[in-house]
């Protein structure tokens, strides 16, 4: 399984990182290849992207969720995947936010990709897209806290 490991800091109290975190829907304005997340229920998302240049899609379920804390999802559908994205405020104004993702690359393309760390860059894109989106709005522009 290939693994990959993300922290960036963001310019905005970790209630309202946490919170754009929690909006799904809105993740393919800032993660490239995303072209649809749609929340199922509370703990079930389906997921459609394009990697290595193929449509795919799964679906995936939130295993833990801690308000301002942490959210970790796993795949039940499609290629097995997994992740933590932690939240760690530095001070009243700063949050630090942190992704561990982890995967099964399937075909050629993955392979390779996950070798020559090709995925890593992205994650860190994706993580450096989320920093504009919310420092330029400032504001969270929706939320679920609930509990997992």
């Amino acid at each position: 399984m290939a693994t990959v490991e993300s922290t960036i800091e963001v310019n905005v109290p970790v209630t309202t990182a946490y919170n754009q975190w929690t909006q799904f829907e809105e993740f393919p304005s800032f993660m490239e290849g995303v072209k649809e997340v749609r929340q199922v229920d509370n703990t079930h998302l389906h997921w459609v992207a394009e990697v290595g240049g193929e449509r795919e899609e799964w679906d995936a379920e939130i295993t833990e969720q801690q308000p301002d804390e942490r959210l970790a999802w796993r795949a039940t559908s499609g290629t097995p995947n997994s992740g933590i994205v932690e939240f760690d405020p530095i001070d009243p104004d700063t949050t630090r936010v942190k992704v561990r993702f982890k995967w099964e690359p399937e075909g050629f393309m993955e392979k390779v990709g996950a070798m020559v760390g090709s995925d890593e860059r992205r994650v860190e894109s994706d993580l450096e897209r989320f920093r504009e989106l919310i420092e330029r709005r400032g504001v969270e522009t929706g939320a679920w806290r609930g509990k997992v």
